[in-house]
């Protein structure tokens, strides 16, 4: 089925949710009404998936991204996918419900609502790609959505160490998966999923098979935290509960599972992948097991039994055996629902108790009963007690680390005994953390008075543990059909028979489970004592503080290797880094045209126009002149620069260039006045003498040889370039292509916005980069008089020593306003367009702070350049997106044109609303510069700081121990 849009809207809606919930005030309810339904309705678009494949049809969308390139926008559902989409919406929607009651009305709610809805589209991203690079590009947005997660409490010095922790790990094996891929794509030759997972033999053939399959597996190993990369995700419970319940049990932490799963026919059944996987798995769970029984914090304890479970779950895919892998899906869709559970249920206890200290819990069946059964049947699940879901997973692990146990390896030899050994210790930290919590007698000091939640909170929990028992007492008819589903999408027609009843007779997988259960009960009781004596730290394993060595890497590459580097390569001078720049430009460029020369065209020269070359004297004249007053006059040596610029714009409409010379020119006045401001910013020169002035002269001639190479190089480039014509050359089917197809008349306007828009979409993305890197930088800095050299009492505003009366300067702005206007509506036929129409617009402003100085600006207008150019970048990738609606590739344009009679022709075409979002995103990216320029280079009299550049919200506050 090519034309499965939910599929598209699965991928979306989550998106669409997180934009409104940033545009609404900061109401609870209101906000997880928005969630919720979101969560619901992309659970919907789930569902249509999933009748589609019980009819036998495998749901796809897909947009032509690059063809050439191997790239689209490829969708794809089937039963893993859908598996796990499941899991992603449908937990989504509990926790939406969770979190409405969890989080405290101070948080900020809208912030938290839309990472969590943009973290939820993410991962709906990883397990719907059906394109590899697609896949990377989504595992990359839950490592940033989940660092803003984690990170949500950023007054907590502890969440923000955890956030960064875990963005470091995740996104460091992001970019080890993407090497990875890119490795697989070219064995292939694809990077469609359809094409590498049919390509299985040759993949494992391929002498790129063993760095393609350690490069994955790094990715998926720092992802679903396995030795020994275990360490981020116990510092993540930072989080709020809702986060970790979310992240740390049913989403984040299975996007490795899911790769593996998603890659096992094609990577799984060499001895490389046993070898790699399988201690990996097998450390994993021993480790997140034993550091689980003594952890105190209610959640640290369910962060390392995660790890266990991870592991197990890695160990089974390791096996290379098809009923193993079976066994793996099983217990991720079984792991997902008691831990999620518990944690859930720990962030209730913390919640209206205040802590999530087990020693100072005790005895809270008596006032939380309810949460005290849900907590103990969701324990006894991840325990491994019979009739509930956890067993019969565990079951199947025990028969699958005994059928492996005859291989000759010891690896193999051992996992019967691993196994036992992983489930003891299980058994264990699920009774600490049960009659810790619940039992004994009740204890009065704690910072609240304990009582049960309100009830919609306890419904989620509800809602998992009823899926624990009816899974664990009728697995066939319940999770049956969707496990079936999944796992033929992995296996096909090789998936093995196998069992889900609940009882197969006494066999040894179940003598397991009683040494399992009954030994835990014993370890649990002979360490009863070592637990509550309050001793911190984990016997044995002191050594192995996966933190620790992470703080030593961050430190070694951070500051001991970072500054040896910056000792030898690097400069505190602006004009040193230039040289260096203008240097490797020079050199790269020079390496490139030696193989093949360089000579003019085969276009006969014409007779020189002494016009033009008056005003290329004149150029070349300002430009020596600013070079030499740059040693004494800086003021000079930027006005000189002006005038450079403007010989370059007569230029422009010398040779029939008005849209660029038009840019020119606007480029010109902005950049003159943005380096006036900073001009103040500069210190006074030190003049040298004696001995020094030498070598400031040779100083100033090798500048001069290295700028004078440089531009000279461009010359001849550009003049060879001008002097050849190809009648194979793109500019004819440019023009020809033009009006029939881009709806304009004017080239080099639908060049930007229609032929080459996903280049331009990507240069103004840049450009609101660096207006938020400069605004990051300066926003916090101001320099003081004296190291500027400009009196205190002198730094007025610009009204007090401007020579142009300021009333006239005000009387322009609606004229310039309405050029504006004119230069964007006319962009598309004759010059202009949204980068022009921008600029000239924030020449307006810039005009108005020239007149009435940073204090009547302030007072008077209020720019708001952050949304201005948040508006301009949806506006524009908005605009793309809307041609996928009409099953066209991205940026698609189209064009018509109104009949407005005497007026004339209004032309309609879409990529005009792209040029509007250009022109908005230019306008705030050069107010932003300009506000934050003129605020720093002009003191103010008064202590406030500039005016905010956003609508101020409240700062976020901080709920319990999270």
């Amino acid at each position: 089925m090519d034309d499965a849009i939910y599929l598209l809207a699965a991928l979306l809606l989550p998106y669409a949710g997180a934009l409104v919930a940033t545009l609404l005030p900061s109401n609870a309810r209101l906000l997880a009404w928005l969630a919720g339904g979101v969560a619901l309705l992309t659970l919907g678009m789930v569902g249509l998936g999933f009748a589609a494949i019980e009819a036998g049809q495998l749901p796809r969308f897909e947009i032509a991204w690059a063809p050439e390139l191997g790239l689209s926008l490829s969708l794809r559902m089937d039963g893993l996918a859908g598996l796990f989409a499941l899991m992603v919406s449908g937990i989504g929607v509990l926790i939406v419900l969770y979190a409405r009651y969890y989080m405290s009305p101070d948080d900020p709610i809208p912030r938290f609502f839309a990472f969590l809805l943009s973290f939820m589209g993410s991962m709906m991203g990883v397990v719907l790609s059906g394109n590899l690079i697609q896949l990377v590009f989504f595992w990359e947005l839950t490592s940033l959505f989940s660092f803003l997660l984690i990170g949500y409490w950023q007054n907590v010095a502890a969440a923000r160490n955890g956030a960064r922790m875990a963005l470091t790990v995740t996104a460091g094996g992001g970019l080890a998966l993407f090497a990875g891929v890119l490795v697989l794509g070219h064995i292939v030759g694809s990077y469609e999923l359809d094409a590498v997972l049919a390509s299985g033999d040759a993949i494992r053939a391929h002498p790129l098979y063993v760095p393609a399959l350690v490069l994955i597996l790094l990715g998926a190993m720092t992802k679903s935290a396995q030795f020994p990369f275990h360490f981020w995700l116990p510092h993540a419970m930072a989080a709020p509960t809702p986060v970790s319940a979310y992240l740390h049990s049913a989403t984040l932490v299975k996007a490795g599972i899911f790769l593996m799963t998603r890659l096992w026919p094609v990577l799984a059944g060499t001895d490389a992948w046993f070898d790699i996987l399988c201690p990996v798995g097998l450390i994993t769970l021993l480790l997140g097991a034993y550091v689980a029984i003594f952890q105190h914090d209610m959640k640290s304890l369910l962060a390392y039994s995660t790890i266990s479970h991870l592991g197990l779950i890695t160990l089974l895919l390791s096996l290379n055996s098809d009923l193993a892998m079976v066994a793996a899906v099983f217990h991720t869709v079984n792991h997902a629902t008691f831990k999620a559970s518990l944690f859930m249920a720990a962030g209730i206890i913390d919640h209206e108790t205040g802590t999530r200290d087990i020693r100072r819990l005790s005895g809270l069946n008596e006032s939380m009963p309810f949460t005290a059964r849900l907590a103990l049947v969701a324990a006894a699940a991840m325990a491994g007690v019979p009739l509930l879901n956890g067993f019969i997973s565990k079951e199947m692990f025990f028969s699958e680390a005994l059928d492996v146990a005859t291989a000759p390896s010891l690896l193999h030899g051992i996992l019967p005994v691993a196994a036992t050994v992983a489930s003891i210790l299980a058994v264990t930290y699920s009774l600490r953390f049960i009659h810790g919590a619940f039992f004994g007698p009740p204890t009065a000091d704690l910072p609240k008075k304990p009582h049960e939640p309100p009830q919609f909170m306890r419904v989620p929990v509800e809602v998992l543990v009823f899926l624990c028992m009816v899974v664990g007492i009728l697995p066939s008819a319940t999770i049956g059909p969707l496990l079936d589903i999944a796992v033929r999408a992995v296996l096909g027609d090789a998936t093995p028979r196998y069992s889900l009843a609940v009882w197969h007779g006494f066999n040894l997988p179940l003598a397991m489970s009683l040494i399992a259960l009954a030994g835990g009960v014993v370890l649990y009781r002979l360490l009863y004592r070592h637990l509550n004596a309050g001793l911190e730290g984990t016997p044995l394993l002191g050594f192995l503080d996966g933190r620790r060595a992470f703080e030593q890497v961050m430190v070694f590459l951070s500051w001991r290797f970072a500054r040896a580097l910056e000792r030898r390569v690097a400069t505190d001078r602006l004009q040193i880094q230039l040289m260096l720049l203008v240097c490797t430009a020079l050199l790269a460029g020079t390496l490139a045209l030696l193989p093949h020369g360089l000579a003019p065209g085969n276009v006969a020269m014409t007779t020189a126009d002494p016009v033009v070359a008056i005003i290329w004297a004149v150029g070349g004249g300002c430009a020596l002149a600013a070079a030499y007053q740059a040693k004494y006059h800086r003021l000079a040596a930027l006005i000189l620069l002006g005038c450079t610029g403007l010989a370059t714009c007569l230029t422009f409409i010398w040779f029939s260039a008005p849209d660029l010379a038009l840019t020119q020119i606007l480029v010109e006045i902005v950049t003159t006045v943005l380096l006036l401001l900073g001009l103040r910013w500069m210190p006074r020169r030190i003049e040298t003498a004696g001995s020094g002035a030498p070598v400031a002269r040779l100083r100033r001639l090798r500048d001069f040889v290295i700028a004078a190479a440089a531009g000279l190089g461009l010359t001849a480039i550009s003049y060879a370039m001008m002097t050849r014509v190809s009648p194979d050359g793109i500019s004819r089917e440019f023009l020809n292509r033009a009006y029939k197809e881009g709806g304009g008349t004017n080239v080099v306007n639908v060049i930007l916005v229609d032929f080459r828009g996903f280049d331009t979409m990507g240069e103004i993305t840049v450009l609101g980069v660096v207006a938020l890197t400069v605004f990051a930088l300066l926003r916090r800095f101001r320099p003081a008089p004296e190291s500027i050299g400009v009196p205190d009492q002198q730094q007025g505003d610009a009204k007090d020593w401007l020579l142009v009366p300021s009333v006239t300067m005000r009387l322009l702005f609606p004229v310039i306003i309405a050029v504006s206007i004119y230069l964007l509506l006319r962009g598309h036929d004759q010059p202009g367009g949204g980068f022009i129409a921008g600029l000239m617009l924030a020449i307006g402003i810039l005009v108005q702070y020239m007149a009435g100085g940073t204090r009547w600006v302030e007072d008077h207008l209020r720019v708001l350049p952050l949304r201005w150019m948040g508006f301009g970048l949806l506006l524009a990738v908005g605009t793309g997106a809307a041609a996928i609606l009409f099953q066209r590739n991205f940026l698609t344009s189209y064009f018509a044109y109104a009949d407005l009679g005497p007026l004339g022709k209004l032309p309609l075409a879409s990529a005009v609303i792209f040029d509007l979002g250009v022109f908005a995103l230019v306008f705030g990216a050069t107010v932003l510069i300009l506000i934050v320029l003129a605020h720093q280079s002009v003191r103010s009299q008064r202590a406030a700081p500039p005016p905010p550049l956003v609508e101020p919200r409240r700062e976020p506050a901080i709920a319990g121990e999270d």
